[in-house]
C-alpha cells in the first residue's frame, strides 16, 4: 500500500472535486465518518457545511483542508467493507480518529484505490499539525496496516510502480458541461503536476485540452494578474467561453500558481534524468523521422511534447510533460541537445534525408508498364490506375461513330476528284 497525503486551502474545492468523479460515474462515496448521518444521506450541502463549520473556527488557519490517497496493489481484490476498515485504521493512526471525514472508492486508474477528505481543524478550534505527518505517523501506519490486512508490501517493489499515471478526463467540448470539464483538469495539475513557470504549467493543461490565458501583455487584464481558462479543439484552438479562475471552486487564479514554482524547481532536479532517456530513445529512434512520429513515439512512453509558438505560429520553445512523474520541463532546461532548435534541426536532417533516399530510389526504379490484361478491357479502361494506359493504346474502330465515316472517305485515294464529283451529279 502507498499513501500519499496533500494539504491545501479549500475544502469545498476537494469535495467538489470527488463529487464530481462521483457524477462519471468513476468515483463512489463509501464512508462518512463522525457525520451523523449514513453515507447514503448526506446531501453535498450536508457535506460541505459539516467542515467549514470547523474551518470557521480557526481562520487564521489557512491550511486547512487535507487530502489522502491510499493506493493499493493492481493484483489486490478489496471489497468495500475492507477498503472502510482499511480507512477507518488509517485516519486512527494518524491522529484524525476524531475528525469528521469522507472515503471516496475511485476506479479511474488500474489500481484499486481510495480518497479521504478531513479538515486538520479540530473541535476546540486548535489544529492538528501536519508538519512530517506522513514521515512520522504515514509509514508507520501503512506498515501496520499491510502486516493486518494482509496487503501487498510496498517496500522493494518501487512507489512510482504500484502508483499508476494519473488518470485525467480530457476535455472535449460539447460533451459534458464546459466548465466542470476544465475545473476536472486544471484541479488535478495543480495537485499532482510540478512545474515552474507559467508556460510549464499550461504546457501540462494543454495535454488535457485546457488552456490558461493571462490576455495580451499591454492589457488591462495582464496587468492586474488576471486569468482565463478555456477548452481547446483537436487543432489547438479556443473553442466556446472562457471562464475566469475566480469563478472555479479552488480559486486557481496566477497568484496561486506562481505560488507553486520556486518549490517545484527543486523537487524535479532527481527526475530530469529519466526523463532525457526517454527522448534520446526516441530521438535516435530510426523511424522517428517526422515530428508526428516523435511525437506519438514519446506519447507511447507517457510523455507530452508541447510546441510552443509565438503569434505568427513560429515554434521558439519545446516543453515536456512526463506523466510518468507528473514532472514538467522546457527542453532548454533539460539541456541544448533537448531544447526547439536542437530537435528540430535533427527531424529537418532526417526529413531531407528520407527526402534523397525517396528521390534516389524513384530515379532508379525501372519503369514498368502495368499489365491489365488479366483485368479486362473493360476495367482497364475504367479503372483510375489505368488512365495513362487507355489514353496512349491505339483507338477500337466504331462502325456507329461520325468520325469513322470521315475517315472512311479520306481513304478512297483511287478515285479521282472528277470521278467523285460525277458520282454526285
Amino acid at each position: 500500500m502507498v499513501a500519499r497525503i496533500l494539504t491545501g486551502k479549500s475544502i469545498r474545492g476537494l469535495i467538489n472535486y470527488n463529487e464530481s468523479k462521483v457524477t462519471l460515474g468513476t468515483a463512489t462515496p463509501i464512508l462518512a465518518s463522525k457525520f451523523g448521518l449514513d453515507i447514503e444521506q448526506l446531501k453535498l450541502r450536508h457535506k460541505v457545511a459539516r467542515f467549514e463549520h470547523l474551518t470557521k473556527l480557526n481562520s487564521r488557519v489557512k491550511t486547512n483542508a487535507v487530502h489522502i490517497m491510499l493506493n493499493f496493489d493492481p493484483a489486490e481484490i478489496l471489497p468495500t467493507e475492507k477498503l472502510q476498515m482499511i480507512a477507518i485504521d488509517y485516519m486512527n493512526g494518524i491522529g484524525f480518529d476524531e475528525q469528521p471525514f469522507l472515503v471516496y472508492k475511485h476506479e479511474d486508474a488500474n489500481h484499486p484505490h481510495i480518497h479521504i477528505v478531513t479538515t486538520n481543524i479540530k473541535a476546540d478550534s486548535t489544529r492538528i499539525d501536519l508538519h512530517n505527518i506522513g514521515k512520522v505517523l504515514s509509514e508507520k501506519t501503512r506498515k501496520e496496516l499491510e502486516i493486518k490486512y494482509n496487503l501487498v508490501k510496498a517496500e522493494g517493489r518501487g512507489k512510482e510502480q504500484l502508483i499508476a499515471a494519473v488518470n485525467i478526463d480530457r476535455a472535449h467540448y460539447g460533451e459534458k458541461q464546459t466548465k466542470r470539464s476544465i475545473y476536472n483538469v486544471v484541479t488535478a495539475v495543480l495537485r499532482s503536476y510540478k512545474f515552474t513557470s507559467f508556460s510549464e504549467y499550461n504546457a501540462a493543461l494543454k495535454s488535457f485540452n485546457v488552456i490558461a490565458d493571462r490576455g495580451p501583455e499591454d492589457s488591462v487584464m495582464f496587468q492586474k494578474k488576471g486569468l482565463v481558462y478555456s477548452v481547446l479543439d483537436i487543432n489547438g484552438s479556443r473553442i466556446g467561453i472562457p471562464f475566469k479562475a475566480s469563478s472555479f471552486a479552488g480559486n486557481p487564479v496566477l497568484t496561486k500558481v506562481e505560488s507553486k514554482f520556486r518549490l517545484n524547481l527543486e523537487r524535479r532536479k532527481e527526475h530530469a534524468q529519466s526523463l532525457k532517456g526517454i527522448i534520446l530513445e526516441q530521438l535516435t529512434n530510426a523511424s522517428g523521422s517526422t515530428s508526428n512520429q516523435l511525437v506519438d513515439g514519446l506519447g507511447r512512453k507517457g510523455v507530452s511534447m508541447i510546441y510552443r509558438k509565438n503569434n505568427e505560429g513560429r515554434i521558439y520553445g519545446l516543453t515536456y510533460v512526463d506523466h510518468n512523474t507528473r514532472f514538467v520541463f522546457n527542453g532548454s532546461d533539460l539541456g541544448k541537445q533537448f531544447s526547439a532548435k536542437a530537435v528540430l534541426e535533427i527531424l529537418k536532417k532526417r526529413e531531407t534525408q528520407l527526402s534523397e533516399t525517396t528521390n534516389r530510389n524513384i530515379k532508379t526504379r525501372p519503369v514498368q508498364i502495368p499489365d491489365y490484361s488479366f483485368l479486362g478491357d473493360d476495367h482497364a479502361k475504367s479503372s483510375g490506375d489505368g488512365l495513362l494506359h487507355f489514353l496512349f493504346e491505339k483507338p477500337v474502330s466504331d462502325p456507329g461513330s461520325p468520325l469513322m465515316h470521315i475517315r472512311k472517305k479520306k481513304k478512297k485515294k483511287g478515285h479521282s476528284k472528277n470521278k467523285d464529283l460525277s458520282n454526285k451529279i
